[in-house]
């Protein structure tokens, strides 16, 4: 298995990044670098190889590249994101998922589908249906990734940006979520609720560690009382931007 992480550095217009549910406030764009610097140390310290996505910095949101493509097994599926001033940002992922040899799949208009809206968990692909992912981009979601073997299913999101703001999963499976944010946690198989908004988002480096906000640090220790292995990372500048952890790459699992 590939321990393989898509990343991208934060360009110069990263405080003209777009918010839809918060207040929006400046952003220290030398602090977001040291952050984003720091995050990627903590994935390659924990043995993930990163490729660097070429900045694009005409598009303050690019860092967030995590919206940029899907991946299941190795297929690579480029999104077409939910805001017209996003839609450049996938050009530079495709071209480095082309490189990694990924067969490419791509998600076409009338279709929109962020890939913040997609939680997987084994071969169920949860997409949420909310601002930036209509009806069409999960119908075609669901009709690429059908014959790969994945079971699609759209769950409403409301009250926050993304599926994956309000609810990630555990190495288990479990579905971890801020209950104020999670718009029918019933739809999930198991459900934990955290103690904090910002410890809604995890990104499982292994079946025992884990990555999160330093923003969070009650639902870190629930986590470590839990068993797993916590790392806690400073997202302040991103979170001014409705970002959290999973947003700031990609992790490629399956090219092996």
């Amino acid at each position: 298995m590939s321990t393989l992480a898509l990343v991208r550095r934060p360009g110069s217009q990263l405080d003209d990044g777009i918010v839809d549910h918060i207040e929006k406030v400046p952003v220290d764009l030398d602090i977001a670098r040291e952050q984003w610097r720091a995050y990627v140390d903590v994935l390659e310290r924990h043995g993930w190889s990163t490729v660097e996505v070429e900045e694009a910095d005409h598009c303050p949101d690019a860092v967030f590249v995590e919206d940029t493509v899907v991946m299941f097994r190795n297929v690579a599926v480029i999104t077409r994101p939910g805001d017209d001033r996003r839609k450049p940002e996938t050009a530079g992922t495709r071209r480095v998922v082309e490189q990694l040899g990924c067969p490419v799949a791509e998600i076409r208009e009338p279709g929109t589908l962020d890939g913040g809206d997609v939680l997987k968990i084994g071969d169920t692909v949860y997409v949420g249906r909310g601002g930036r992912t209509n009806a069409e981009g999960i119908a075609q979601l669901r009709r690429i990734l059908g014959p790969l073997g994945a079971r699609v299913v759209a769950v409403p999101v409301t009250k926050v940006l993304h599926l994956k703001t309000a609810v990630t999963a555990l190495p288990d499976g479990t579905v971890i979520g801020y209950p104020d944010y999670v718009d029918e946690p019933g739809l999930f198989e198991r459900f934990l609720p955290v103690p904090e908004p910002h410890g809604t988002a995890v990104v499982c480096l292994s079946a025992h560690e884990l990555v999160i906000s330093a923003s969070a640090p009650r639902t870190a220790e629930l986590l470590r009382d839990l068993g797993y292995t916590v790392t806690e990372t400073p997202l302040s500048e991103f979170e001014k931007l409705e970002g959290c952890p999973t947003c700031l790459s990609v992790r490629v699992r399956n090219l092996d």
